[in-house]
């Protein structure tokens, strides 16, 4: 067997194992779901532990929890028996990821868990296990089969832990109507924060940079007002100024192959209809987003009242280093 042949297999032997999780989430994940929000209510934070790899990726569960404005603390499970306890306050909950369940430090931590009367989230392969137990939700996240030819390193168990972690973030997220401005105040820094802090109206092109002409127009005077502008697109509006369509340098080369003489034809006859369009009060991020699923390279930007007041270029968020 090759090694892109080994390679393939191990990724196939995870996705098998993500598969079988697909099918078990369940109303554990629900009843998680349920306490997590309970807590935020309660103005609770997340207490995440965990050792070894599982520590590992309660630490990026504990990131990804406090990025989206849930506020979470890793405890060190050794540190938590010698006075880093104090950190739990009353309302908190507790998050114990183990694959197995059986880790000596974390199962010596339970009894001090219960006795402060956290409530308890297992992330755990164990669904009998001894963290399973005192738990008050289990998430089971058993694998068949690791990855590992051995069958010993954690590799599909991790794998399989680590989705479980981000569905559960991403499905609380969404569960607290966590907005795309809220992530911003979190994420001021990078191409992200400018992203994100940044509207549509502040990065598009408009005034002398825009080119607008009417469905009459012909094709070569739609050219000359692109050129004017320096833009690789024409807005095409009515006489109250609606937006009709877009025709781009793409649309001129493609028209021109079939047919030389197109320059005195009206623009209506070429122009792309209902184009992709954003309102000029959206973050920036959105634009993203959105040009990353139509692949188109000019989007249209409207007001309120629907009326074309701009373009966004792919270009521009290069300039602007939102890219």
């Amino acid at each position: 067997m090759t090694y892109p042949d080994q390679a393939r297999r191990i990724i196939r032997l995870e996705i098998e194992e993500l598969e079988r999780l697909h099918e078990r989430v369940g109303e554990s994940f629900t009843q998680a779901i349920d306490m997590l929000l309970q807590c935020l209510q309660t103005r609770g934070k997340f207490i995440v532990c965990g050792v070894g790899k599982s520590g590992n990726i309660g630490r990026k569960l504990a990131a990804t929890l406090n990025s989206t404005g849930a506020t979470t603390v890793c405890l060190d499970v050794g540190d938590a028996l010698h006075g880093d306890l104090g950190v739990i306050d009353p309302g908190d909950l507790a998050l114990m990821l183990s694959y197995s369940g059986e880790t000596t430090e974390l199962v010596d931590l339970l009894p001090h868990v219960k006795h402060l009367g956290m409530p308890i989230i297992a992330i755990t392969g164990g669904a009998s296990s001894t963290l399973a137990r005192h738990a008050d939700c289990v998430l089971d996240v058993q694998v068949q089969q690791e990855a590992c030819p051995l069958n010993l390193a954690p590799t599909s168990s991790t794998t399989a832990m680590l989705v479980l972690c981000d569905a559960l973030a991403m499905v609380l997220l969404d569960a607290r109507g966590f907005k795309a401005e809220d992530f911003a105040k979190l994420h001021p820094g990078g191409s992200l924060g400018r992203a994100l802090l940044t509207r549509v109206v502040d990065v598009m092109r408009s005034g002398d940079q825009l080119a607008m002409v009417a469905p009459e127009s012909s094709v070569s005077a739609a050219l000359h007002a692109m050129t004017k502008a320096r833009s690789g697109a024409a807005i095409v509006v009515d006489g109250e100024g609606r937006l009709l369509g877009v025709f781009t340098h793409g649309d001129f080369v493609r028209a021109f192959q079939k047919d030389h003489a197109i320059s005195d034809l009206p623009i209506s006859q070429f122009m792309t209809r209902n184009p992709i369009s954003i309102q000029s009060n959206k973050l920036a991020a959105e634009v993203l987003v959105t040009l990353e699923k139509v692949r188109v390279d000019d989007l249209v930007v409207l007001d309120g009242e629907g009326r074309p007041v701009g373009m966004v270029d792919t270009q521009d968020l290069t300039r602007m280093r939102l890219v």
